[in-house]
């Protein structure tokens, strides 16, 4: 297999200059981040907050750390301090718990909301009518220490081409709504490894790629 560097070097060449690369490295050891590290990359994605407490603990500051995992309420208060941003928030509750976890530290963390788009019922999400009632201009200003900065989603896993654009296609439709709610909405985080590049053509500017760069994760 290439190496990490290598492959990062190849995926950077295939995204347009307005697409934020995300490395997946969960379930990585600090060697392998380090490597994507010294080729470049400074944004880190982590999906349980024990493991991303880690390595920030260990890996140099100037890394940018993103949650996107699902994240249960009773764990914010670990990342509050040094998260850069937060992808799948999924409820009014964990919106709350992030700003009080963010007033306790003095910052304002930014957040992306998380939209149901797939078939599967496995992936978490807000539906159509949840966002509206989360864009609530009135709800959002009794929350001044998040940043709702945009939308992510994941389409279903299938090979189904058709239908995956379909579900990016809807959720580019949502975010380009955005506007009308927020004074700073600018990321549309969808894709991985399996479907960026459809997503990018269907209006993503953020991709999560992690196999395609790391290669083959364990299981975890």
């Amino acid at each position: 297999m290439k190496k990490i560097s290598e492959n990062l070097s190849n995926i950077r060449e295939s995204l347009p200059e307005n697409v934020v690369l995300v490395a997946v490295s969960k379930t990585k050891e600090n060697v392998e981040i380090m490597e994507a590290y010294d080729a470049g990359q400074r944004i880190f994605g982590e999906n349980k907050v024990q493991e991303l407490c880690r390595k920030w603990e260990a890996l140099p500051k100037d890394i940018q750390w993103h949650m996107i995992g699902h994240l249960q309420r009773n764990k914010v208060k670990y990342l509050a301090e040094f998260v850069s941003l937060i992808h799948g928030v999924d409820s009014v509750r964990l919106l709350r718990e992030i700003n009080k976890r963010a007033a306790a530290s003095g910052r304002v963390i930014d957040c992306l909301l998380q939209v149901h788009i797939a078939e599967e019922s496995s992936k978490f999400g807000l539906d159509e009518q949840e966002l509206q009632e989360v864009l609530n201009q009135e709800f959002l200003a009794g929350l001044p220490n998040i940043r709702v900065r945009g939308l992510m989603g994941m389409a279903t896993f299938t090979e189904d081409e058709d239908q995956v654009r379909k579900e990016f296609r809807y959720l580019k439709s949502l975010f380009d709504q955005l506007p009308a709610f927020l004074e700073k909405a600018d990321i549309l985080s969808m894709g991985m490894s399996g479907d960026y590049l459809l997503a990018i053509e269907e209006g993503s500017n953020m991709v999560r790629i992690g196999s395609s760069i790391f290669g083959p994760r364990e299981s975890h």
